[in-house]
């Protein structure tokens, strides 16, 4: 079934934990791709020269298609891992997060590594929130001018975004609709115009959820 919407950080930001004297920061962005993914982790490994692990992992794509995590040098399981389960848990893609480690003194273990890389993410997360992106119709219609105020209010009110009118010998009204509601739009054009005009659909984008 097609991906017509997924979670993914509200903004980028960082959250800051201690675990028995380390440091562990957490980095989170939002990425398009792998290549900006990996582009955040190379940034913030030189911006936190001094610290001795950056522990990451990342989730990209509508369908969470593209996943992958790296200890960076911590045992086997305890950082990237920890890190990558927690963004699962939260149904996140288009996100990448970092979480870099200054060493305290204290041995962890471990099981204490994995909780501290997974608490210093959720932190993170629950410091940036999460917002929903939903897939998008871009949408056509030309009608008389005179329908337009009445084809702009009934649209709007099935949730539809306006993005703009073209007027010339008629008006050409350019709209954005979930596919969900295709069938309504359309339905609302043939009342409306009593069948003389049709939906045209354009294109499709991707936004952030206004709800």
């Amino acid at each position: 079934m097609a991906v017509s919407s997924y979670y993914t950080p509200a903004r980028d930001g960082v959250a800051e934990i201690e675990v028995e004297k380390s440091r562990f920061r957490c980095t989170i962005a939002r990425v398009p791709d792998e290549v900006e993914a990996r582009g955040l982790v190379d940034s913030v490994r030189k911006r936190h020269w001094n610290a001795g692990h950056h522990c990451n992992a990342f989730i990209v794509g509508p369908d969470r298609s593209v996943e992958q995590s790296s200890d960076d040098g911590e045992p086997p399981g305890t950082g990237g891992a920890p890190i990558l389960s927690v963004l699962r848990g939260r149904e996140l893609s288009d996100v990448v997060a970092v979480v870099s480690r200054w060493f305290g003194g204290v041995m962890l273990g471990t099981g204490g590594l994995s909780r501290a890389y997974a608490e210093a993410t959720r932190a993170a997360l629950d410091e940036v929130g999460v917002v929903e992106r939903v897939l998008q119709e871009l949408c056509e219609v030309s009608v008389d001018i005179a329908a337009v105020g009445r084809l702009e209010h009934d649209l709007r009110s099935r949730g539809a975004r306006m993005l703009g009118v073209e007027y010339t010998g008629e008006a050409s009204l350019r709209f954005a609709i979930p596919p969900r509601a295709r069938a309504v739009a359309e339905e609302i054009i043939a009342e409306l115009t009593s069948g003389a005009s049709e939906l045209r659909v354009i294109g499709q984008r991707w936004v952030d959820s206004q709800a």
